[in-house]
């Protein structure tokens, strides 16, 4: 009986919803681009051909607008620290809408504050990945200096940019 008053209140609840619907209220949905996989393979393999241009061996992760792994490589011969460490500039960049070079000045600069932000990694080499001015994803690389990783990550992104 508990169980088919809870089905009726979750009745009653949902048709003021559905006669708002059939009312002609006008719900607007956001039309946002998404990155396909097809893309992230696209922006790793651009990140890839600069770190082979430069010989520098490297961890390159792509993930979506909500940080979640949408594709990832690793070279030959990278320390295993890497694979985390550029997975986790790759998400940072999405959560914090920030490039993670933006994290790492703050930190030179002495605020020392962001090293209790929740899962950050401010070292160079994560940035935002957009399409139309909107965040898509990211892009994360480790594996050799954080400057030169942040080099290669450009790399990938500047390919959205055209």
């Amino acid at each position: 009986m508990q169980r088919l008053k809870s089905v009726g209140m979750i009745l009653a609840l949902a048709a003021p919803m559905a006669g708002a619907a059939q009312s002609g209220v006008n719900v607007e949905l956001d039309n946002r681009p998404a990155l396909t996989l097809s893309a992230a393979k696209q922006i790793a393999e651009a990140a890839e051909a600069e770190a082979v241009r430069n010989g520098w061996r490297v961890a390159i992760a792509i993930v979506d607008d909500a940080g979640r792994l949408l594709y990832f490589q690793r070279m030959d011969d990278i320390a295993n620290a890497s694979v985390d460490v550029a997975m986790a500039k790759a998400r940072h960049a999405v959560n914090y809408r920030r490039d993670t070079r933006f994290h790492q000045d703050l930190l030179e600069k002495g605020n020392h504050v962001v090293l209790a932000l929740p899962d950050a990694m401010p070292l160079e080499g994560g940035l935002q990945l957009s399409a139309g001015g909107r965040l898509v994803g990211g892009i994360g690389v480790s594996g050799v200096q954080s400057s030169q990783d942040g080099e290669i990550a450009k790399a990938g992104a500047d390919l959205l940019a055209k």
